[in-house]
């Protein structure tokens, strides 16, 4: 019997306990050892959490017991949890977590302190996908030259309602919030670094690369406005919030921000609250994975099937994927030398000369409009909605500051980049 302890016993915690005890008999012959939920640690001892193991308010309760096989953390946070799971590792005991900010900060040291004992995190990246999986076994065999993700259901929800429904950012967020999808503070989804989280995780497995999230390109969809909603659906795009490996010569793109991409790709077909990850490895091509990114029951399936793997085999798998070093010597490309198209949403004065010059600022950073829109706001105002040709993000940035500057517009440039 393999006994397990769950350190944070909320909504995941209370469904791991429960999918363990009235599934027991499949999980069972599964594991080909029985796998016991038996003490849960909480904040809170007089909140009912629907659980029928024994609750403590004492973490060293389950650290310090000798006969718990199994650490299941699930507390939030970074550095308690790093404190947490690392003395359960030095104490040997095989750890699974769906915490994707320890990992974001903390994986590389946890892979050096859990050595042979196991540690498993499919949980934390993407919910009940099993991309961590695919990137580590199923994928094995390949380079991996690129990962797209639509990792954050919440703002892909809210992206969604703007596009089909024409609903604006603010009211759609509101309604998020009531139904449960964003927090009060909405910050941490809707500015992107719940799935800058994610995507680091990811990085590492595929590429090596040990990046922190203040070393990456992460931005939000909080300016995304209907006049963008309306360029996309004028040129067959859709707008969604996307997380992107890519991997350039000897370089990696690591980045998060809303992008503008076609409609006929796989990934745009996202909708609602649901994720998608598209991978794309030199020989395998283009592999889809497509399903719930959080929730109760289907984050509790990836943690249990973590469990699971260790009821199997024991030993750890390599937890970032690689028995030693990665051998390519890659590196972080910086975010000035990315290379992309960049939708440009200005708000100009209405008059002769505006748009040459606009035109004239963008060519002196050898960028050439492909797209343009214009739309009358009043009897003064208009905004040029303009797509560029491939150019280099610091030459883009460059651009908009001069624009700026030259008093061409009359409220600070959008801009969204365009991935096709």
């Amino acid at each position: 019997m393999l006994k397990v302890g769950i350190i944070g016993v909320g909504t995941v915690g209370a469904s791991v306990a429960n999918i363990l005890e009235s599934n027991k008999d499949i999980i069972t012959a599964r594991a080909g050892i029985e796998i016991t939920p038996t003490i849960g640690v909480v904040s809170n001892l007089n909140k009912d959490r629907g659980v029928s193991i024994k609750l403590t308010d004492n973490i060293d309760e389950v650290l310090n017991d000798d006969s718990i096989d199994i650490v299941v953390e699930l507390m939030g946070g970074v550095e308690k949890p790093y404190e947490v799971v690392k003395k359960a590792l030095e104490k040997g005991k095989a750890v699974v977590t769906a915490n994707k900010a320890l990992l974001a900060y903390h994986r590389y040291e946890l892979q050096e302190i859990a050595g042979d004992t196991a540690f498993e995190y499919e949980a934390a990246v993407a919910g009940g996908i099993p991309i961590i999986n695919a990137l580590r076994e199923g994928l094995t065999a390949n380079h991996i030259q690129s990962i797209r993700g639509i990792m954050n259901g919440t703002c892909n929800y809210m992206l969604t309602k703007m596009i089909n429904e024409g609903i604006d950012y603010d009211t759609i967020l509101q309604e998020s919030q009531e139904l449960g999808y964003a927090e009060a503070d909405p910050t941490f989804d809707v500015g992107g670094f719940d799935a800058a989280h994610k995507l680091l995780i990811l990085g590492s497995i595929a590429y090596g690369i040990d990046a922190k999230p203040e070393d990456i390109l992460i931005e939000g969809i909080e300016n995304i406005a209907p006049e963008d909603i309306d360029f996309a659906n004028e040129f067959n795009y859709s707008i969604k919030l996307l997380t992107i490996a890519k991997k350039v010569k000897d370089e990696i793109e690591l980045r998060v921000h809303p992008v503008f991409i076609p409609n006929t790709e796989m990934i745009a077909k996202v909708e609602g609250v649901m994720n998608g990850v598209s991978v794309i490895g030199d020989k395998v091509g283009e592999t889809m994975y497509y399903g719930p990114g959080a929730g109760g029951d289907a984050t509790a399936s990836a943690v249990i099937a973590n469990i699971v793997d260790i009821a199997r085999r024991g030993k750890g798998s390599p937890m970032l994927g690689f028995e030693s070093s990665h051998g390519e010597n890659l590196k972080l490309m910086s975010k000035d030398d990315i290379q992309t198209k960049y939708y440009l949403r200005l708000r100009v004065l209405d008059k002769t000369g505006v748009l040459a010059k606009v035109a004239n600022i963008l060519s002196d950073k050898n960028i050439s409009i492909e797209k343009m829109i214009q739309k009358p706001l009043n009897e003064t105002c208009a905004h040029l909605l303009l797509s560029t040709h491939t150019c280099i993000e610091k030459d883009i940035n460059e651009a908009l500051k001069a624009i700026e500057e030259a008093g061409a517009v009359t409220e600070a440039p959008v801009m969204i980049r365009i991935e096709d």
